[in-house]
Formats: C-alpha cells, structure tokens, sequence
C-alpha cells in the first residue's frame, strides 16, 4: 500500500472567487510561525510512515521566496527522508520565478503543477484571478527551461459567459505549452466563496446541459491531441506521466497531512487539522492538535469509496479484487452494491469487463449522481 504526504501551504496574495481553501494572507509573522509549526509536525510524523509521494498545495506554495521554500524542504526531508518517486509542487503564474524552481529541484521535486485556468484575460478577470497573459508565458518559459520531468496545467471550464469556442481555444492553447498533463474542472459553486453568492443572487446560474457540451469538447480535443484520459478530470501524454498521489488517494491508501486544514488518512483514521494557523500552532504547543472531523475508518467504509472514487478512473474498479482486499465487508453490502452496479449496466453507465466495472462515457458523464446513489445504497443494511 502507498502512502502519500500532503502540505498544505495557506498563504495566498488574494482570494480567486470559486475557491473555498482554508488561506490567509501573507504577513512575515505568520509565515514564519507556519514554517517553525511545520517543523514541529514533521518531527511528529510516525518513523514508521515511508512516502511514496508528496504534494505540496494551497493556498500557493510558491508564493514563498526560494529562501522559505527551501527551509520547508529541508525541514520535511530531515524528518521523512527523501525517498520518494514523486513530488508536485502547485504554483501560480505570478509567482514563479526561477531561484524558486531551482531550490525545489535541488530539493528533489520531480512534478510542477500550475493553475492557469484560463487563457481568456475576461474569464481570469471573473474567477478573480491576479496573473495575466505575459505571466502566463513567462512563468511556463521559466518552467520548461528548469528541466523539471513533469509538469501539468490546471483549467477550468463552464466558467461565466464562457462558449464552447472560448473552451476549445483554452485547451488548444493549453497544449500548445506541451505539458505532459493536463487537469480540467468544472467550475463549481462553494458555500464559502464569492461565486456561490453571485449564484445565490441569480446573478449566475448552472447549466446542466452546457455543462454536458464542455465535458465532451474538452474530452474529445484532448484525444485529438494525443492525451490519455485516467480519470474524469485528468490527462497525461504517457501512463508514466499520471500524477501518482492522487491515484493513491482514489484508491483509498493512506496519507498523512501537515498543515492548518490538512486531511490525513493514515492507521485507521480519516481526520483534519483546523483551519487556522493560529489553532494549529496552539494544538502543536500543547502537544496535541485537535483534530477535527475525525472518522474510525471500517472496511466496509473503505470499501464504499473505493467503489465511489474508483469508478472515477478509467481503469475502473475490480469488485473481487476490492473484496479481497476488505474481506470483513459484508456479504449483503457486496450484494446490494453488484445489484446496483448491475442496474447501472443495463442503463449503459457502466460496462463490465469480467469482475471489473468501467463507467461508459455517459456514465462518467453521471459519474457525481452514480457515486451519490452507491453512497446511499440500502442504508439499513450498511447501517
């Protein structure tokens, strides 16, 4: 089983309208007590936890100097080690600067990921983003020349008075920087953020069907280009290019996160550390963050979202082999899932491929409402 490292880095210069991330703003005395409190919980972690792969998200990592960045590293590998095959660093355009890229190469960094969202200067105006077109170029020239072995784009789509010729322009520009991944959301409206009360004042709306038209273009221009779609939002030039924590974390092996709103799901627990700095350096002085939204992780809870979550990938998910692996799942619950899963069958969500399942395109396409209806299957019986 892998087992993944996430740090979360909450700093960020401003708030991007669809985002509901725990962050704050980058004042020297918080980031400094941040990266002492990192210290201190990266000396925490178990001696018995080994990485496979690291993520390092936000917030925007990058928006660190060369300088903080590689106190957090050197930090992180003292304490973890530095055998790991993958580690991806998330970056903003406006950010990048080339004693940044060269410090976390040195480190060991092996992926850079950077939110670009849109090359539409009106669109990146809407969602509230700061960087512009120049940025753009000039950070990804930046990033290319570093010699980095990965590198993905993130994009997003059915934004505000966005069309179709605006989304494939996007995408046509996306991968004329030839990333070897690209990564497409669907906008999407949280309770926490500044989208979800223009939504809520009807001064946007969703459109289903709209939303439908961008998930086929977008899915359809990047088969054109040669990319290989591995999951509903991702897309790699070569299966060596996937980005290996989150297929960890779709199949529902461990990782352990550090920092003020990081999730862990590690020796049978799913928790969260809270969403302010000033709190988790609290619990960190005493010996004792409080966790929060802590479950007790039970096979049978595993085994429902890797069913979920798996279903999400294009290889799908091995029902046998999700029943070998949690073999105190009950029988009625396995049975109650296959009644479903054959029900999806005869509607063409899903193909099946001997114990395998695969959704369809029009399943992925459903791929939310199927995960929702698996979720509350016969609750009396997984109750």
């Amino acid at each position: 089983m892998q087992t993944g490292l996430y740090c979360h880095i909450p700093f960020c210069a401003s708030t991007c309208d669809f985002c509901a991330f725990y962050q704050e703003k980058p004042k020297r005395a918080d980031l400094l007590s941040y990266l002492k409190g990192m210290e201190c919980e990266f000396e925490r972690i178990p001696k018995s936890a080994q990485f496979d792969t690291i993520f390092w998200g936000g917030g925007t990592p990058s928006l660190l100097s060369a300088k903080d960045l590689q106190r957090l590293g050197k930090s992180m590998i003292k304490h973890v080690g530095s055998d790991f095959s993958e580690w991806t660093v998330e970056m903003a355009p406006s950010t990048v600067k080339a004693d940044k890229l060269k410090v976390l190469l040195d480190l060991g960094v092996t992926r850079f990921s950077m939110g670009i969202q849109s090359f539409n200067p009106d669109s990146l105006e809407k969602l509230g983003r700061l960087h512009n077109l120049k940025q753009i170029y000039t950070a990804w020239d930046l990033i290319k020349e570093s010699g980095v072995c990965e590198t993905n784009v993130d994009m997003m789509f059915a934004l505000p008075n966005q069309d179709l010729s605006d989304w494939r322009d996007d995408l046509k520009k996306a991968n004329d920087l030839e990333s070897s991944h690209i990564s497409t959301y669907c906008l999407t409206f949280e309770e926490d953020a500044a989208l979800y009360v223009k939504l809520s004042e009807g001064k946007l709306a969703i459109d289903e069907e709209k939303e439908r038209a961008f998930y086929l273009e977008g899915w359809d221009l990047l088969k054109s280009f040669g990319f290989l779609q591995y999951e509903i939002s991702n897309f790699t030039r070569s299966e060596t290019s996937r980005c290996m924590h989150n297929v960890n974390t779709w199949k529902m092996n461990e990782w352990i996160g550090c920092g003020p709103s990081a999730a862990s799901q590690f020796n049978g627990y799913r928790y969260r550390n809270p969403s302010s700095i000033k709190e988790w350096l609290k619990g960190l002085e005493n010996q004792d963050i409080q966790k929060e939204d802590v479950v007790e992780l039970s096979e049978e809870l595993l085994f429902t979202d890797s069913l979920i979550f798996g279903l999400r990938m294009n290889e799908g998910i091995d029902f046998e082999e999700l029943s070998m692996r949690f073999p105190a799942t009950n029988d009625r619950i396995k049975n109650s899932y296959l009644q479903m899963m054959d029900q999806f069958e005869s509607e063409s969500y899903l193909k099946k491929e001997g114990s395998r399942f695969i959704l369809t395109r029009e399943g992925q396409l459903k791929c939310d409402a199927i995960g929702t209806e698996l979720l509350n299957i016969d609750e009396g019986v997984i109750g």
